[in-house]
Order: structure tokens, then C-alpha cells, then sequence
């Protein structure tokens, strides 16, 4: 085995000089979607419970490009959705023939009434005649514009006819709008969960780089709130949308028919509501960008502050982490706040437009039918119009400020969604090593790499490890030990050289058939809420009972597991809460050896556990180690004793390398480490 030196890792620059949490090994479940790796205190947005959120700044807002790619994602749906608008068209035109029809009705009555009052025996024009020859135009012309029968009365079969026809015509309106919204429901449904599955399967080819750079809340924001307002707006939007554009349509061509002097003083609104509109929504929608952003950054404290609430409590910065919460949620406050409040100018505006359109269709249709222009039931069926006339503008008002959010929301996931990927995997790869080496025969080939550009981490380093070796990693906190193992489970991408198992270099295998060969237990363990017999087998599904009881005697699982009134079937929480740090750190290590690794990564998998309990772990690793390559990352020399080769890093290089005897007898840089944990107490100076 050969080495050469690496180069130094820039503090904060990533997860060089952090633990990763999770155990990988085995699965086949979705490149990534195994291995959970936080970023390290001081890296690129983290620190603790107490740092500032270092969140990615917004964009500016592109509403038209957003709301048109937005409105893409319902192309798969076009055919539900010209169902959807043709019910629309129906429910609308027949609504607007009810108002039509309830004028008749009124016409009927009115004109019954009057004449009730007039003596049978005359027609209508010799009433009419007589009412001129006195002088009486006025009463003479509103006459003249209705229908009559003196001393008839009113027509009830005709009224009764008119009546049946309308409420016929309202319950076929609703049972078409009624229609429309449930198969809307499900066109917008079904685009949002497809959106969530392109989410999800995005998060699982994003570079590991992508989440040292945002908060995991700011994350679970747009895959949770961004995305459900996405669903709230597009579903109230385009039902509005739809609704109110055809019965804007639909009321102004009855409103013509009526009386076009009257549909014109209606026509004055639609400037009037367009240009509030405009003006409204230029100054709301920077907020609702900052609504969500605030959002997202309340959610990533949150979470932050919840992770770390042991730690909290321990050091007693309640108070500076309340004060941090205090400040994020003021700020979403304000946000939240006016683009609320001015976005919600529009309704009040519309409403004082309507009131003014109403004034004034009362008083020129009051005139119209004084002169006969009118009947009191055209009226008063376009005064219907009127309302029904303003009401869809000032919803689509309000459709403005849902597009404005959800438009917001969308940038945001769509901002997600476009997020440069890892490196493809090959279309194939074989799992047999071309030159015939053993199982697990892992080489360096004078590989560089670096977080960022200007900042070299790792140079020219090049080592073999054979099958059955065990390489222990060793050195101060940020030495670039994780870095190593990182990169040979492709969670990093290298800048120069590459890294061969059995022969095969790793960027020609695909990331599951990669870690499938490769088994990973780590300093933090991670756990999910299920039986302890699920948890051990998360790492190779397919075991059966005796493989999963196998491995756990082999790692002393057994022992505590026995103890439990549910044994292997005891339920854990998704944090492991009800078992010890210890007892985590086993099962972790149970379910890397029941993944049968050709390769074996051990970084500080003994952290957690005690003294005697280390003791039995350590046998059975002897044991289970025999036919496969280990790398263990060790600030407990104890653990690494035996290893068949120890590299120390300092400072990102490799400064020694040898067995434990060995570099004792150098004196160097281990053999300091090494009297550091086990000379015997400084004396008092």
C-alpha cells in the first residue's frame, strides 16, 4: 500500500471534517436515499441550534415565466380540463338566461297589477290614446312598453310556467358547476401529487453539496407548504378563472340585448378593475415572495432549534434562541402582514366600482322605463346582471392574489427542481472485477479533490487496500478523514484521478450497485419508527429471520434485545428514543453486517457504546472483518490496535502511516495521540 499527501480542507467548506449520520449498506432503494448526512458544525448554513441561518437568497420574481411553466404542469391533464370548461360553459350560460326569465316573471306581476286597476272593456291602445289626448305622456309611453289586459289581473300559469323554468335552469347551473369543481379537483390533485413525486425523485439525485448549502426546514418548507399552496392556489384560481371570464362574457351580451346605453355604463368597471388590479398586485407580490421565503426560514429555526433542544436546555440559551425565533417570526409578521393586507385592497375596491355601477344603472333604468324605453322586470334583471356582471371581476381580484402567492411558492419549487444534479449514473455496470481481483480490493489512483475551487482539500493521494485489510484513519477533528470515505461511496465527485473496486473504476458502476458492495456505520446513528427487526433488516430486506437473529447475536444485539416484552418485535420511534445511545450504535453496526459488505466503513462506530460492550463489539468486527476491507475512523486509538495499516492526517495531510507498533516506536504524531488518552494524568502545574 502506497500514500501520498492531501491537502488541506478549508474550515466550513463541507463535510471533510464532520461525522455523517446513517448506516448505508446494501440498499437498492434510490441513489442517496439511504444515507443521511448532515452538514458539520461551521459549514456552509449550519452551526447549531444558536447560528444564523445562512438560507440562499430569493431570486427576483419572474411571475410570467413561473405562472406559465406553473400552468405546464396541467398539460398532461387538457382533456379533463376541456371537460372541466365545458361544464363551466354550461353552468354559466345558464345562469345568465335565470335573471332573463326571473325579469318575465316580474314583467308578469307587474303588468297583471296594473292591469287589475284598469277598466275591463278597453284595450291597451285605446288606454294609451286617451292618456296622450289628456296630456299624459309620460304614463302614456311607461304604458306603451308592457303588456296588457285590462282588468285581467295576473297570469299565474304564465308565472308559474316562468318560475319552473327558472329553478329548472338554476339546479342544472349547479349541478354542472358542481361538475366542474369535482373534476377539477382531481385534475389539480393529480398534478400536485405527480409534483411531489418529481420532488422526491429530485432530492434523491441532488449532489450532497446541494444540502450542506440550505437548511433542512427551509427544505421541508417547499416540499410541504410551498407545494400545498401550490394545490390551494391552482385549485381556487383556475375555477375562478374559468367561471369568471365566461360570465363576464355570458351577463355582457344579455346586458347588450337589455339595453346597450345601460351594458355601457358597465363597461366602465372593467378599466377601472384592471388597472387596480395591476396596481395592487405590482407592489403585493414582492411581499408574497418574502411571505414564503420567511417562511421557509421560520420552519429551518424551528426544526434547528428542535433538533438541538437537549443542547438547548443544557446550556441555557433558551433566552438568545427565543430571541432568534422572536425575530423570524417578526419578520414573516411584517411580510405576511402587507402583502395580506395590500393584496386585500381589491376586494373593497371592486365592491365600492359595483356600488357606483349600481347607483347608476338604478337611475338611467329608472328613466328608461318612465320613457318606455324598459319594463320594471329588464331592470331589474340587469341590475341582477350588474352584480353578476361585477362579482366575477372582483374574483378575478382575488384569483390575482392567489396567483401571486401560489406563483411565489412555485418559483420556490421550481427553483428546487432545477437544481443541478449529481453526475448520471452509467446505463450499466458489471460487478464482477475484470482482472480477477478478490473481494473488496479498494485503490486511490492519485486522486484530488476540494469543496470549493481555490481551497484544495485532497492532492495526489493514492493508496491500495487489499481484501481483509483493515485501514484505520486517525487524527484531529477536521483533518479530512470522512472526506476519504465520502468519496468512495461517490457522495463527493473527484476533481482529478479515481477510485477502483476489484478492478472497477466506481464512476462506471451505478451508485446502488456501488453501495450495494459497501456497508457504512456511523457516528450518528439514524433509526426509523418501526420494529427492531425492521431496522436491523434495512440494509438487505430480502434476509430472513435467521440471517437477521444471526447478525444481531453477532453484534450482541441479542443481549438487550431479549430483555425487551416485544424482543425483535419492539416498536421504535423514528428517533430510537426508547433504547440507549449504545444500544442505537449496535443495531447500526447489526445492519452494516447483514448487508454482507465487500467493503466496510466504521467512522467512530464504537463512539456510543461502553467499555465492556466496545470490548464484545470489537471481537465480533475481528471476526466479521476476516474477508472483507475495513476502513474504521477512530479518535479511540483502543479501537484500531490491530489494524493492518493506520494513516494520521494533520492539517489535510497524510503525515504517518503504519501499523500501531510501529508508529509508536516512530514517536510521531501518533505516538502523541496515543499519550494524550492513555499517559497517566498531567500534574497540576
Amino acid at each position: 500500500m502506497s500514500t501520498h499527501r492531501a491537502g488541506t480542507r478549508p474550515a466550513g467548506a463541507g463535510p471533510g471534517g464532520g461525522t455523517p449520520a446513517g448506516t448505508a449498506g446494501g440498499g437498492k432503494g434510490g441513489q442517496d436515499a439511504v444515507v443521511r448526512i448532515p452538514r458539520p458544525a461551521g459549514g456552509p448554513g449550519r452551526g447549531g441550534p444558536f447560528a444564523g441561518m445562512n438560507v440562499p437568497a430569493e431570486k427576483a420574481m419572474n411571475f410570467s415565466g413561473s405562472a406559465k411553466r406553473l400552468l405546464a404542469t396541467l398539460r398532461p391533464e387538457r382533456l379533463w380540463l376541456m371537460l372541466v370548461l365545458v361544464m363551466a360553459v354550461a353552468g354559466v350560460v345558464l345562469q345568465v338566461i335565470g335573471p332573463r326569465l326571473l325579469g318575465e316573471g316580474t314583467n308578469l306581476i307587474f303588468s297583471g297589477v296594473v292591469s287589475k286597476q284598469l277598466p275591463p272593456g278597453v284595450t291597451q291602445a285605446q288606454l294609451i290614446a286617451q292618456l296622450r289626448a289628456a296630456g299624459e305622456n309620460q304614463k302614456a309611453d311607461m304604458l306603451s312598453a308592457m303588456t296588457l289586459t285590462p282588468g285581467a289581473g295576473i297570469d299565474f300559469a304564465a308565472l308559474g310556467s316562468v318560475l319552473t323554468w327558472a329553478l329548472v335552469l338554476y339546479v342544472l347551473a349547479s349541478a354542472f358547476m358542481w361538475g366542474q369543481a369535482y373534476v377539477l379537483n382531481g385534475v389539480v390533485q393529480r398534478t400536485v401529487f405527480g409534483l411531489r413525486e418529481k420532488i422526491e425523485a429530485k432530492i434523491n439525485r441532488l449532489p450532497l453539496r446541494y444540502f450542506d448549502s440550505i437548511q433542512r426546514g427551509e427544505l421541508l418548507s417547499r416540499v410541504t407548504n410551498d407545494v400545498d399552496n401550490i394545490s390551494q392556489s391552482l385549485q381556487q384560481s383556475i375555477s375562478q378563472a374559468v367561471t369568471s371570464v365566461l360570465s363576464v362574457v355570458g351577463v355582457l351580451v344579455m346586458m347588450f340585448i337589455l339595453s346597450p346605453t345601460l351594458a355601457l355604463i358597465a363597461l366602465v368597471t372593467i378599466p377601472l378593475t384592471l388597472g387596480i388590479t395591476a396596481l395592487i398586485a405590482k407592489r403585493s407580490q414582492k411581499l408574497f415572495v418574502q411571505q414564503w421565503k420567511n417562511t421557509g426560514e421560520l420552519n429551518g429555526q424551528i426544526e434547528e432549534t428542535y433538533t438541538g433542544h437537549a443542547l438547548v436546555k443544557v446550556f441555557g440559551r433558551q433566552r438568545e434562541v427565543g430571541e432568534r425565533f422572536r425575530q423570524k417570526n417578526a419578520e414573516l409578521y411584517e411580510a405576511s402582514f402587507g402583502a395580506q393586507f395590500i393584496s386585500g385592497l381589491i376586494m373593497p375596491a371592486m365592491t365600492f366600482i359595483g356600488n357606483l355601477v349600481y347607483v347608476g344603472i338604478a337611475v338611467v333604468g329608472g328613466l328608461q322605463v318612465a320613457s318606455g324605453a324598459m319594463q320594471l322586470g329588464d331592470v331589474q334583471a340587469f341590475i341582477q346582471y350588474s352584480r353578476q356582471f361585477t362579482q366575477p371581476l372582483a374574483q378575478l381580484g382575488s384569483m390575482a392574489n392567489l396567483l401571486q402567492s401560489g406563483v411565489a411558492s412555485a418559483e420556490r419549487v421550481f427553483e428546487l427542481l432545477d437544481t443541478d444534479e449529481q453526475s448520471a449514473d452509467p446505463s450499466g455496470s458489471s460487478l464482477q472485477s475484470p482482472d480477477g481481483a478478490g473481494r473488496g480490493r479498494l485503490v486511490f489512483e492519485d486522486v484530488s479533490f476540494s469543496y470549493s475551487p481555490d481551497k484544495p482539500l485532497i492532492s495526489g493521494l493514492s493508496l491500495v487496500a487489499e481484501p481483509g485489510q483493515t485501514v484505520a484513519i486517525v487524527g484531529p477533528t477536521g483533518a479530512g478523514k470522512t472526506t476519504l470515505v465520502n468519496l468512495m461511496m461517490r457522495f463527493y465527485e473527484l476533481d482529478a484521478g479515481r477510485i477502483t473496486l476489484d478492478g472497477v473504476d466506481i464512476t462506471t458502476m451505478t451508485r446502488d450497485d456501488l453501495r450495494s458492495r459497501m456497508g457504512m456505520v456511523l457516528q450518528d446513528t439514524w433509526l426509523f419508527g418501526g420494529t427492531i427487526r425492521d431496522n436491523i433488516a434495512y440494509g438487505r430486506p430480502t434476509a430472513s429471520s435467521d440471517e437477521i437473529l444471526e447478525a444481531a447475536r453477532a453484534t450482541y444485539v441479542d443481549r438487550f434485545v431479549r430483555s425487551l416484552p416485544e424482543g425483535y418485535d419492539t416498536v421504535l420511534d423514528d428517533e430510537g428514543a426508547n433504547v440507549s445511545a449504545g444500544e442505537k450504535q449496535l443495531l447500526t453496526i447489526a445492519r452494516a453486517f447483514l448487508a454482507r459488505p465487500s467493503v466496510l466503513i466504521l467512522d467512530e462506530a464504537t463512539s456510543s457504546v461502553d467499555t465492556r460492550t466496545e470490548v464484545l463489539v470489537q471481537k465480533a468486527m475481528s471476526a466479521l472483518r476476516s474477508d472483507r476491507t475495513s476502513f474504521v475512523i477512530a479518535h479511540r486509538l483502543s479501537t484500531i490496535r490491530d489494524a493492518d495499516l493506520i494513516l494520521v492526517m494533520e492539517a489535510g495531510q497524510i503525515v504517518e502511516q503504519g501499523n500501531h507498533a510501529s508508529l509508536l516506536a516512530a514517536g510521531g504524531a501518533y505516538a502523541r495521540l496515543y499519550e494524550a488518552q492513555f499517559a497517566a494524568p498531567v500534574a497540576e502545574v
